[in-house]
């Protein structure tokens, strides 16, 4: 197992796109996996290989980025039934969690990566979950992150670290933590090439990138943009 190198889940949003650059700092070995599973914007996996190519430009950040692998996990939105996987309007649930939510999908996502990580001799899994500015999903909560990390570990007798840069940050500091290591390159790539709207729309551009600009993800972003362009010294 190799401290050094990480594998991030990497959807082509701005959380995953921003928690590569984070990790791309910190290690000097770095893949990415990617998980198609009947989502409904799929776009966001078009601009995957766009942004792997455009990040490997800053410093030696293409030294240290390695191999891309896709995940096919039909069964997961076949079986889901959301809002995300089916053309359905955006709502909330009796549970109280909106019907974006895919039961199971990053507890998924996370065993797969980490057979992944494990057949590569990487220790370290980074994903973009967050227990601020998000919607509650419960697969996205610390004490998921702290259970998957442990099973995992016991499951396959190998030492998993799951860091998430993101767990406590709000969106306004996702945008900060962007500026912060890439600076103006990193926020225009952000705006330019990654991809959150859950409607999959990139036909519309705005200040903070493309998307519909009313689903919840677009809200999100948005609000998180105008936030930190108030306080940022050198906003885009």
């Amino acid at each position: 197992m190799s401290e050094t190198s990480a594998l991030v889940l990497f959807s082509g949003g701005q959380d995953s796109t921003v928690c590569l650059a984070w990790a791309l700092e910190r290690f000097t070995h770095v893949e990415t996996v990617g998980f198609l599973y009947g989502q409904r914007h799929e776009v966001e996996l078009a601009q995957r290989g766009i942004i792997r190519a455009l990040i490997s430009k800053q410093g030696d950040w293409g030294q240290r980025l390695g191999p891309d692998t896709m995940i096919a996990l039909p069964e997961l939105g076949r079986l889901s039934e959301t809002a995300l996987t089916r053309e359905r309007q955006i709502a909330f649930q009796e549970s109280g969690l909106p019907n974006t939510f895919v039961p199971g999908r990053n507890l998924l996502f996370l065993t797969y990566a980490a057979a992944l990580a494990y057949r590569r001799g990487i220790g370290t899994l980074v994903g973009g979950m967050c227990e601020t500015d998000y919607s509650g999903y419960p697969d996205c909560r610390q004490a998921t992150m702290t259970a998957m990390r442990e099973a995992l570990s016991l499951g396959l007798d190998y030492p998993f670290q799951i860091e998430t840069p993101l767990m406590y940050v709000d969106k306004a500091g996702t945008w900060a933590l962007a500026d912060k290591i890439g600076g103006a390159t990193l926020i225009e790539l952000v705006i330019e090439h990654s991809h959150t709207c859950y409607l999959g729309n990139r036909s519309e551009r705005h200040a903070w990138g493309y998307g519909c600009g009313t689903c919840p993800a677009c809200e999100l972003r948005a609000k998180g943009y105008e936030r930190w362009r108030a306080t940022a010294k050198n906003p885009v």
